[in-house]
């Protein structure tokens, strides 16, 4: 197996709606356990919420993410940032993650020539797409 890089993010208590959702915008197969299924000791409340979720896309991309327990902080999560050549599908990238997002700069032409944008999701994670220019 090659070594791999893959964003993982933290939740509380959204996870699964979350990794469903980035279902929706990059397709491809999605997997979760729960604290419950793991016998991992969490509140009784929580145990129904991601232990781990693993999003494995037809792109070629994994994003991973999972539920902080209540008796944990929720790490602060960095920038996920989507680059390439391919606009029509950064762009529907883009368009999906805006719904119901925070616009925190347009995508449109950046002054290095590539089409730049910045965005945070309505989780909470931020989001750079870059549309390399011709």
């Amino acid at each position: 197996m090659t070594t791999r890089l893959n964003p993982y993010l933290s939740f509380r208590d959204t996870a699964r709606e979350a990794m469903e959702f980035y279902r929706t915008v990059f397709g491809g197969e999605l997997t979760l356990s729960t604290f419950g299924d793991s016998g991992m000791p969490v509140e009784e409340s929580e145990s129904g919420n991601v232990m781990h979720g693993q999003l494995d896309t037809p792109g070629g991309f994994t994003l991973m993410g999972a539920d902080t327990p209540s008796s944990m902080e929720v790490s602060t999560n960095g920038t996920v940032s989507l680059s390439g050549d391919d606009e029509p599908e950064l762009r529907g990238y883009w368009d999906a993650l805006a719904e119901g997002g925070t616009l925190g700069v347009p995508l449109e032409t950046a002054p290095w020539g590539d089409t730049f944008g910045m965005l945070t999701d309505r989780f909470g994670i931020g989001w750079m797409v870059n549309i390399a220019g011709s």
